[in-house]
């Protein structure tokens, strides 16, 4: 059931490795797929080192954010779809760290 409820931070991460992977990434897409193991772990440090990781990861999409959506706006092409994907991935990055506030997940990592 605790997987269930890690899904959008286990969500955030592959997306960030996808993200890393196409932009010729390697070793940040290993570290975004590795850091997940971490989540077995039941540490009180993980849900602290998975929130700053996420927050990390949500300004990763907001650069990224900037820089296509400048790209798309100096060559004329639309880019408001793009600008509200990215956002919404950015904010689904940023809020899934909120799934350790929860208190079956806090119970897990109180130890």
């Amino acid at each position: 059931m605790n997987l269930l409820r890690l899904m959008p931070v286990i969500l955030s991460f592959l997306l960030l490795g996808a993200h890393f992977y196409r932009a010729g990434l390697l070793p940040l897409t290993l570290l975004s797929l590795a850091v997940l193991a971490l989540l077995s772990l039941r540490k009180s440090w993980v849900p602290r080192l998975f929130q700053v990781l996420l927050v990390l990861g949500a300004i990763e999409w907001l650069r990224t954010l900037y820089v296509f959506a400048a790209m798309r706006i100096a060559w004329g092409e639309p880019w408001t779809r793009l600008a509200l994907i990215l956002g919404g991935v950015a904010l689904l990055t940023a809020l899934s760290g909120l799934v350790f506030q929860g208190r079956k997940l806090k119970a897990r990592y109180s130890q």
